[in-house]
């Protein structure tokens, strides 16, 4: 078979999807070739769409094919056998991973501008590719959607090559495809049309999308006022300066404390073991904080990731912040730092007047705010 273009892909894998029709469904669509396969999609099912920000990480002498992939959040894929059979040295593969990583996330940062992300907590997270080759970038997009807290993943593409449910493996619920095709070589020789997108592109599907099914009130990003606290269990945007920070706050009723995530190098706010620690506090009553101290855009230079000052002010900005929120105002606040969001932490806390209960340093580098003269 041979689909006239992706947007005739996607209707016709609509069709395959249509047992989805009532249940709590979010498409989410692979900028950029899956984009349009997945508003097509949504449209369908009246469902929201978004993105899964992924990225494959091309072998260097041959980059059409996958050695792995890095996705959001941090998520990375490797394909061990493809690396080994094409002699793929470490530092080759770091330096490939980085780059793509680094892609990622300016893509993500200008997806996401103004818009949310697309809540999946207990929710059917429908994963959409306009077709699936080494399966590497389809993996990583469902162990996204999986930490984000989904309810089911199905996998949903076009075309793949046969048995290709067995190299996604437990990372999707529900496997679903319109044509599997003994011959496949690659993806693009399947469409007639098969024309590279733009981020411009991406960016008008989603508005489309965005005006059909308008997010709530609650979802939309927005500052939020000194006597507006954010709902608990809600993505928050916190002003630092010029700089708009995101966290996510959870504030039992009666909270006698606060604890502020500070994240280092490597994890988020939407990583699942902070989402795990975060989770047990909460149920022992403390609230929560989970926050980046750097922007997408900021995080792909890897000197902000050691600038303890830049971190440990950012942390210092939204404690202040915080205790302005009358859900949290009264509360004890406490630090739980890592890599360097430990530094920035200790560094934060050492600061005249701060205030802060307690630091805690997992796996952190107390080093840094000593040899910046702090402490």
């Amino acid at each position: 078979m041979i689909f006239a273009s992706r947007d005739d892909a996607g209707q016709q894998l609509a069709k395959r999807l249509e047992h989805l029709r009532g249940e709590p469904v979010v498409v989410l669509g692979l900028p950029r070739g899956g984009i349009p396969v997945a508003a097509q999609v949504a449209h369908a099912l009246g469902a929201p769409l978004d993105v899964i920000v992924v990225r494959k990480i091309g072998v260097p002498f041959q980059p059409e094919l996958a050695m792995g992939a890095v996705g959001e959040d941090g998520v990375r894929v490797a394909e061990r056998h493809v690396i080994r059979a094409s002699a793929i040295k470490p530092e080759e593969f770091a330096a490939a991973e980085a780059r793509e990583q680094a892609t990622v996330n300016a893509r993500a940062a200008r997806y996401r501008s103004y818009r949310p992300r697309e809540p999946l907590a207990g929710r059917v997270a429908v994963v959409i590719d306009d077709g699936i080759a080494t399966g590497s970038t389809a993996r990583a997009a469902c162990q996204i959607a999986r930490a984000h807290g989904a309810a089911r993943v199905v996998l949903a593409v076009p075309v793949a090559p046969p048995g290709w449910e067995a190299r996604i493996g437990p990372d999707a619920d529900e496997f679903v495809c319109v044509e599997t095709p003994a011959d496949f070589f690659a993806i693009g020789e399947f469409y007639a049309d098969f024309s590279q997108l733009t981020d411009d592109d991406v960016i008008a599907y989603l508005d489309l999308a965005a005006r059909e099914h308008p997010a709530p009130a609650a979802n939309r990003f927005a500052a939020p006022a000194a006597d507006d606290p954010p709902d608990q269990n809600a993505d928050v945007r916190l002003a630092g300066g010029a700089i708009r920070l995101a966290g996510y706050l959870t504030v039992p009723a009666g909270a006698p404390g606060v604890v502020l995530f500070a994240h280092g190098s490597g994890s988020s706010r939407h990583s699942p073991r902070n989402r795990y620690v975060a989770t047990v506090l909460n149920q022992a009553g403390l609230g929560t904080l989970l926050l980046d101290l750097l922007t997408p855009e900021e995080e792909a230079d890897r000197a902000n990731v050691f600038d303890v000052e830049l971190l440990a002010r950012r942390l210092a900005e939204v404690t202040s912040w915080l205790r302005t929120q009358p859900s949290a105002g009264r509360a004890a606040i406490g630090y739980f730092g890592a890599s360097t969001g430990a530094a920035a932490a200790l560094w934060a806390a050492a600061e005249p007047g701060s205030g802060v209960a307690a630091v805690v340093s997992r796996g952190g580098r107390p080093d840094l705010p000593v040899r910046g003269s702090r402490l």
